[in-house]
């Protein structure tokens, strides 16, 4: 590779030890803080030098690709390999620019064999920076997952020149391409599609025989694997009887083997009791012994992936169970259990040492922030991602306890002015004591600030935003961090007032701009609260600026972007003081609330 290369790769590893650096040495407060404050300008540093690397080396490279040698192609795709594996996913975005650029190569020269794997490559890419997306709602998410499986379809298109194409390895490409395509569809009947049809190619004689060394018995282990994921809706009854014995079929290889295994695999034999449930084999009772049994048995610190799957996907399944079957929710058994099963979850994911915490561990995350069943009386939603936010990035939790006391800050200003400001929020406007209005509304700001960006922590995006600069599409996924975080909060009683200020914190006050589209300011009780939290959202992320430079550009913004209601306060000398002090001074009140030493 070359030495830039090699550069960003080191800068990028370095970057994800420092953004996971909170409590892995015994040393007091002022030592630690020092540290954290060092590290956070550290990958300032590094991503301002990663910037200048892919502006000066990697980009002109990639605009000058159609003359390259064969051996500047094979460099570049040794450096997008090293940036993404499936567990490590050091930088899945510069892998999927370099594998669509070095697809419009093999295009333009007609190389069938490297367009072949081009594909297949740019295709996984893809999956894995679509992981992003899990668990926000197919209306955002549909035309990312079909620009997918449009690669995997047209990749497995070259099976019909099977027979004429020499090169073993892209054969593998064709075929691993055709199982890929259930990867990227919500359709559970094109998923069962896809999955018999690869089976099949697998299993016949003809095609296997025109590439011997590939590893067939892998590839049909594997979708196995895919089709056996479609186990839910073996209930449903939507399904005919040949697409019912395909999934039962592959249920069977997988799951059946862990029954009897002397040391069998949570992963599996799980899959296996659901399996039998969804059949209606075993009773609801059965298997939601089964399942307690298993998360019981499960070491609370067992970081492998068999034990962040019994201790934080067993649960997050157990709670969703639940609430598909409501008589169970009247059991004080079953909802006690899921309560220590959440607290379970969530010391697993706190205690998580930081080079375990890879790409399935913020799946896990995402499935229970997705999934999360809230019961009155047991562990809220509120109580576990607040939590949460404090160990998955703690410099999002500083940059939200900020804006939170300057959300606050601002709050008592207007309230000065104009005691009814807020009062279009109905929780506020119930309150007939001032000073216990006062307080509920200062809590409230606070808390917003906390919770506007939520959807980011679903979607994981700092690691790369911590890296470099987004690219387009991954600013455009980005956006989707509004209606995820809206959607995940309003679901839940004890976080439901954030919803709006989440959904409309970049949203324009007149409309004409900003996202989502779907936000309308009229119809939200919380506007007056969304205007403000967007206006100090706007602060924060302009931080390394001076204020007052700021504040200038959001005044020339006031009727447009900003409501002239929340900016007409911006004139005032002392509060500005004030927010000034709060963005730029003394923070370590908030890093102290985060800091546990081992």
């Amino acid at each position: 590779m070359r030495v830039y290369q090699e550069q960003y790769i080191e800068n990028v590893k370095k970057i994800e030890e420092l953004s996971r650096e909170i409590r892995t040495m015994d040393i007091d407060f002022s030592q630690w803080i020092v540290l954290q404050k060092q590290n956070q300008r550290i990958i300032s540093e590094l991503k301002a030098e990663n910037n200048r690397l892919l502006n000066e080396n990697l980009f002109p490279a990639l605009d000058e690709l159609y003359s390259a040698s064969q051996d500047t192609l094979s460099e570049l795709e040794q450096f997008a390999d090293e940036l993404m594996d499936w567990r490590t996913n050091l930088d899945c975005g510069i892998y999927v620019t370099i594998h669509e650029a070095l697809l419009k190569i093999a295009r333009i020269r007609h190389d069938r064999n490297s367009l072949i794997k081009e594909l297949y490559k740019t295709g996984m890419g893809l999956y894995y920076r679509n992981r992003m997306i899990a668990g926000i709602d197919d209306q955002y998410t549909s035309s990312f997952y079909f620009q997918n499986e449009m690669l995997f379809t047209e990749a497995a298109s070259f099976l019909r020149y099977f027979e004429e194409i020499e090169d073993e390895d892209t054969k593998g490409y064709i075929i691993r391409a055709a199982a890929n395509i259930a990867l990227c569809t919500k359709d559970h009947k094109r998923k069962i599609a896809a999955s018999a049809k690869t089976l099949r190619l697998c299993r016949d004689a003809y095609i296997r025989a025109l590439a011997p060394t590939l590893p067939w018995d892998a590839f049909i282990r594997k979708t196995h694997q895919q089709m056996s994921a479609n186990r839910s809706e073996l209930s449903k009854g939507d399904l005919t009887k040949e697409e019912l014995a395909e999934v039962l079929d592959s249920c069977y290889e997988v799951f059946k083997p862990e029954e009897n295994a002397e040391n069998p695999s949570v992963r599996w034999l799980w899959p296996y009791y659901d399996m039998e449930y969804c059949c209606g084999y075993v009773d609801l009772t059965m298997t939601l012994d089964r399942l307690e049994q298993l998360i019981d048995t499960t070491p609370e610190k067992q970081f492998d992936m068999n034990g962040l799957y019994g201790s934080v996907q067993l649960p997050a399944y157990y709670g969703r169970l639940l609430e598909m079957n409501p008589q169970s929710l009247n059991e004080q058994k079953r909802t006690s259990f899921l309560d220590k099963a959440y607290r379970k979850a969530l010391s697993s994911l706190l205690a998580c040492p930081k080079e375990k915490m890879d790409d399935f561990y913020f799946y896990l995350v995402e499935q229970m922030l997705t999934n999360y069943v809230e019961i009155p009386g047991l562990i809220s939603y509120r109580e576990f991602t607040e939590s949460l936010i404090m160990r998955l990035d703690y410099a999002f939790y500083i940059r939200a306890r900020k804006s939170g006391v300057m959300i606050q800050a601002c709050c008592e200003k207007i309230i000065t002015d104009d005691p009814l400001f807020f009062d279009d929020i109905p929780f506020l406007a119930e309150i007939k004591d001032v000073g216990e209005k006062k307080k509920t509304l200062f809590h409230f700001a606070e808390e917003c600030g906390l919770f506007y960006n939520f959807g980011m922590i679903k979607q994981n995006i700092s690691r790369t935003a911590n890296t470099r600069s987004l690219f387009e599409d991954e600013f455009a996924i980005f956006r989707l961090h509004t209606v995820s975080g809206a959607d995940d909060l309003r679901k839940r009683t004890s976080t439901a007032e954030y919803a709006d200020v989440a959904e409309g914190h970049h949203s324009w006050y007149n409309g004409a701009g900003g996202y989502p589209s779907g936000y309308i300011r009229i119809h939200s009780p919380y506007r007056q609260m969304t205007d403000l939290v967007s206006v100090i959202s706007f602060m924060t992320e302009r931080e390394d600026e001076d204020i007052r430079t700021v504040i200038d550009d959001i005044l020339k913004r006031e009727q447009t972007q900003f409501s002239p209601l929340i900016t007409k306060y911006l004139t005032d000398p002392e509060l500005i003081t004030r927010l000034d002090g709060l963005l730029h001074g003394d923070d370590n009140a908030f890093y102290l609330e985060i800091y546990h030493p081992v």
